[in-house]
């Protein structure tokens, strides 16, 4: 007998036009008290791109690779989607599972790493779907973070090596390379540079950079920076360290995602459009590197997680870092 029925990707959610931009906001801001006024400036980050954030697409994306390396590998578990702040909703999905006569879910979250917002945050909205559905409800396992697997590192590399190479060479001798994440907010003792979420976006920068063809300089930012001043947020900031570096003389910077799976708004926003910005008044040489996305090792990834899981396959993972213990987790949950 399977272990599972089905496989199911959770993801963020993101409007797809722009009378949905505000309702999206109030659904991921709902309970923190978040003026109209820091909505609506928010929202015009969507705006400029047309109010469609490019998440959703991205899950379809990586669902239809995702689908065919399941058929190509002999995967056979039948493939869903939920969003935990837009359509398609996680309780809809859950319950269309539920009709379909899914028993148990092997469930995979669109982020790599191990803190309140990528593991946590997804296990409460799990668990307040589930209650919606009654005691016949399906079980639903979360896929292990995944920051320190070659299908999420590889791509890194190779994106990284690519952006490299669009630098004009006497900027690229001289760049640094900056890898930037989530400042989320916390006191779980997960969260923080010396927590289990810095350890592993410090791991994961140094895997990468140890794979270039040369050294170069790096080191591990921080964006997104959202909620009251009085609430502890990572440092530094990606537009903060810029000015810094470029004060020392850097001539050229590429900033490298890797605290995300896929070029969402928070990237497309606040690095392909912030931090080029100040990197052009800084008069600093720029480039982006992609995130995994659909690369074929992340696709390929999936499968060798979902694996690990129906077959028992033994975990393939990159450096030294122990795995995320349920202490650490627990610890999140009581936040």
């Amino acid at each position: 007998m399977r272990p599972y029925d089905a496989f199911l990707l959770i993801s963020f959610g993101g409007p797809e036009g722009e009378d949905e931009v505000i309702p999206f906001l109030e659904n991921v801001t709902r309970g923190r008290n978040i003026p109209r006024e820091r909505l609506a400036e928010v929202g015009e980050h969507y705006f400029l791109f047309g109010g469609v954030s490019p998440i959703n697409q991205q899950c379809r994306d990586l669902l239809a690779a995702v689908t065919a390396d399941f058929e190509t590998e002999g995967v056979d578990l039948p493939v869903y989607w939920g969003n935990r702040f837009w359509a398609p909703m996680l309780t809809d999905t859950l319950a269309r599972m539920k009709e379909d006569g899914v028993r148990r879910i092997l469930a995979m979250p669109t982020s790599a790493y191990c803190n309140w917002s990528s593991r946590t945050a997804y296990h409460e909205d799990i668990d307040r779907a589930l209650a919606e559905l009654g005691d016949d409800a399906p079980e639903v396992e979360l896929i292990r973070p995944f920051y320190d697997h070659p299908g999420f590192v590889d791509p890194l590399v190779e994106h990284t090596r690519k952006a490299l190479d669009a630098l004009p060479a006497e900027q690229r001798e001289g760049a640094h390379l900056l890898f930037s994440a989530h400042s989320g907010g916390g006191s779980c003792h997960d969260h923080g540079p010396e927590g289990a979420y810095g350890a592993q976006l410090n791991e994961v920068a140094r895997l990468v950079a140890a794979r270039l063809d040369r050294e170069y300089p790096f080191e591990v930012v921080y964006q997104s920076r959202s909620g009251p001043p009085s609430q502890p947020w990572l440092e530094p900031d990606v537009n903060d360290r810029m000015e810094e570096l470029a004060a020392e003389g850097v001539p050229a910077v590429v900033v490298i995602p890797h605290g995300f799976v896929s070029d969402h708004m928070e990237v497309k926003f606040d690095l392909d459009v912030e931090a080029r910005e100040t990197a052009d008044k800084l008069g600093i040489g720029y480039e982006r590197a992609l995130s995994p996305g659909t690369h074929p090792a992340f696709v390929s990834m999936v499968t060798a997680l979902v694996r690990e899981y129906t077959e028992g396959t033994e975990p393939a993972r990159l450096g030294d870092l122990p795995r995320c213990s349920d202490g650490e987790e627990k610890c999140c949950r009581q936040r």
